[in-house]
């Protein structure tokens, strides 16, 4: 419990030539409180009078105010009156003979000091919240009335600085992995290319509609990941896929045999060997336009997903989506999503040579994907931690290895750092069940006010081993009793 404790000294003229001085002293305010609610500001504190020594003709008046720390504005409120016991009985009579009455125009309380006796009053105020309050100090104004309605003033009391404190801010450690270096690293491209084909054939012809432009795109992938020294190719796969009109059969043999044409496409122009290649007729891409329709607006859209989710057989699904509404939209899919769905997947798998840091620092700005995320960290440490260079470190690793949970829970510490709680937080939900990533997340569920969450995922890695838990777990209980 904080309490600032203040002594009023007053000095009153009885006479002309004698002068008796007295003293009042040890008035405690405690239990400040200072909130904004409903654009009203609250001050509530309590006054003690417990060790006050009142004369019985005198009145000690105590004046709360409210004054900004530039000294541009204040707020005066009614003061808090305690009175002797002689004084009381004028005040008595003269409201009684409807006399002036000696006190101030407005108050908030009179008090009948009983010397020796524990006395307390409770001070609730409100007034409408200005910004300039935010940055403002507490001080109550003394002054004592005597036996002859002289007055004494005692001066200001600071009771406090700054009446609205700044909320704790607590000064959280975040988690980052150190990521393991990979003996060897394997990765995958995968491209898609749309060809046109003669009806019910399967040759790749280049002159052939787009097929030229297609295959261009063909031949510039596949001649950059050959010239590239620092990766070996393991394995092509080609997958063929085919629109869902027609016979489920025949369609799904269309796609294997232009898979196929494709792959002796590559043999042929980029030598790609047989045994490095596996080629797979995929058929009808459903899945595929299920994926199209969920994103659409078609007006068919619910109708469309029910008879994909609902008859099994993919024959028997055509004349469903015919009947719902004469024909309409299945024309309207065999025109717009239909042709999208007829293409070529082909996925290229190949290793990657291991790099120096100075090659990495390079390769990350050129294809980061090259990199393992290990490497990847050893270039952030030759940056400074507070710099943008290692910063950006952090998020490229993220956008290379998306579904990576230590590329998730580096990157969400950095988005933290800079003040994208919601984007940190959106990032480790996906990964919810990880336990490396628990202390952060309750750093971003405290950042978002949801302290029960925070102290149940602070707990949950701290009963885990997480190093930083135990100290971010006192931080939490600051903000909690502030």
């Amino acid at each position: 419990m904080k309490k600032i404790y203040f002594i009023l000294a007053f000095m009153c003229l009885a006479t002309v030539s004698v002068a008796q001085s007295r003293y009042i002293n040890d008035v405690v305010v405690e239990n400040l409180s200072g909130k904004v609610s409903d654009d009203q500001l609250r001050i509530d504190f309590s006054v003690r009078f417990d060790h006050l020594k009142l004369s019985s003709n005198d009145m000690l008046v105590l004046t709360p105010i409210l004054c900004a720390n530039n000294g541009t504005e204040s707020r005066i409120f009614e003061p808090i009156v305690m009175v002797g016991k002689t004084r009381d009985k004028v005040i008595l009579r003269n409201q009684r003979l409807n006399n002036e009455v000696p006190l101030p125009e407005h108050y908030q309380t009179v008090l009948v000091r009983k010397n020796g006796a524990q006395q307390e009053f409770q001070s609730h105020v409100a007034l409408p919240f200005e910004e300039w309050m935010k940055d403002a100090h507490l001080k109550i104004q003394g002054e004592v009335r005597g036996c002859a309605d002289c007055r004494q003033d005692l001066g200001d009391v600071l009771v406090s600085k700054r009446l609205i404190r700044e909320p704790y801010d607590p000064q959280y450690k975040l988690s980052f992995i150190v990521p393991e270096g990979e003996p060897i690293k394997v990765r995958t491209d995968r491209h898609s290319a749309s060809f046109n084909y003669v009806l019910d054939d399967h040759q790749l012809i280049r002159s052939y509609k787009n097929n030229a432009s297609e295959l261009d795109k063909v031949d510039k992938v596949i001649s950059e990941v050959k010239s590239n020294k620092d990766i070996t190719i393991s394995k092509f796969e080609v997958l063929g896929y085919a629109s869902p009109e027609g016979d489920y059969i025949y369609n799904e043999n269309l796609a294997s045999r232009r898979a196929n044409s494709f792959a002796d496409y590559l043999n042929a122009t980029h030598r790609v060997t047989r045994n490095m290649l596996v080629v797979k007729g995929i058929g009808e891409d459903w899945k595929g336009l299920e994926e199209m329709v969920r994103n659409s607006s078609l007006d068919k859209k619910g109708g469309i997903l029910d008879v994909i989710a609902m008859v099994h057989n993919p024959d028997a699904r055509d004349a469903k989506l015919i009947a719902l509404d004469g024909g309409a939209t299945y024309n309207k899919l065999l025109r717009e999503y239909y042709p999208m769905l007829r293409r070529t997947d082909y996925v290229i798998e190949f290793s990657v040579r291991p790099f120096n840091v100075e090659e990495a620092k390079d390769v990350i700005k050129k294809n980061p994907k090259l990199l393992s995320l290990n490497e990847m960290y050893l270039v952030a440490k030759t940056y400074p931690t507070d710099s943008d260079n290692f910063k950006n470190v952090f998020e490229v690793a993220v956008q290379a290895f998306p579904n990576d949970p230590i590329a998730i829970v580096n990157s969400a510490a950095m988005d933290i750092e800079a003040g994208k709680v919601q984007q940190a937080h959106e990032r480790m939900l996906r990964i919810e069940s990880d336990s490396r990533v628990w202390n952060n997340l309750a750093v971003t569920y405290s950042k978002m006010g949801e302290y029960d969450k925070a102290k149940f995922y602070f707990e949950k890695a701290l009963a885990n081993g997480d190093e930083y838990a135990s100290y971010n777990l006192s931080e939490l209980e600051k903000v909690l009793a502030d």
